[in-house]
């Protein structure tokens, strides 16, 4: 099977890896969401976080910000065979960069939904009610999705980081 190396203690690994990303995107001036990008054998291949406020890009959400270095640097057979790791379960917008870029699996931190409860209706993060997989189903691709992760320790460090951020 195409993702038979990963198994929950990786998943988390490279999610810790996608948190990290999400925390220096905070530090430089952006919301808090962070992406890596990891190749079939566990390599990390990419790392991002949102670049929306610095760059003055709406559409720079970390997910799609690293759809957009992926693709101009590994093939869409390559893509395939790719893991995106990413905070927060990506919007409609990420979720079709994934899926026009051939990614063959997204694993999600937390939830949308969940996000949603934290930031209500702040304009500066009007969210979706349309789960990555309704989207990812539309398609036809099957496309690998995993989440929200299963560990209820770095969901809370995940959603702490946008807890503090969205009370400001």
């Amino acid at each position: 099977m195409r993702f038979d190396f990963f198994d929950k203690d990786k998943d988390l690994a490279f999610m810790r890896l996608a948190h990290e990303a999400a925390v220096a995107a905070l530090r430089g001036g952006n919301h808090p969401f962070g992406a890596v990008l990891v190749d079939s054998a566990g390599k990390l291949l990419l790392s991002g976080g949102n670049i929306e406020l610095t760059e003055r890009d709406c559409t720079g959400h970390a997910e799609s910000a690293l759809m957009r270095a992926a693709s101009k640097r590994f093939s869409r057979d390559d893509l395939w065979e790719c893991s995106l790791y990413t905070t927060i379960e990506p919007c409609a917008m990420c979720s079709g960069a994934m899926y026009w870029g051939n990614l063959g699996r997204v694993v999600y931190g937390v939830g949308e939904n969940k996000l949603l409860a934290l930031t209500g209706s702040d304009p500066a993060n009007p969210t979706f009610d349309l789960p990555c997989r309704e989207v990812f189903a539309r398609g036809q691709k099957d496309i690998v999705v995993v989440g929200p992760i299963a560990d209820a320790e770095l969901e809370e460090e995940i959603l702490s980081i946008h807890r503090d951020h969205w009370r400001r």
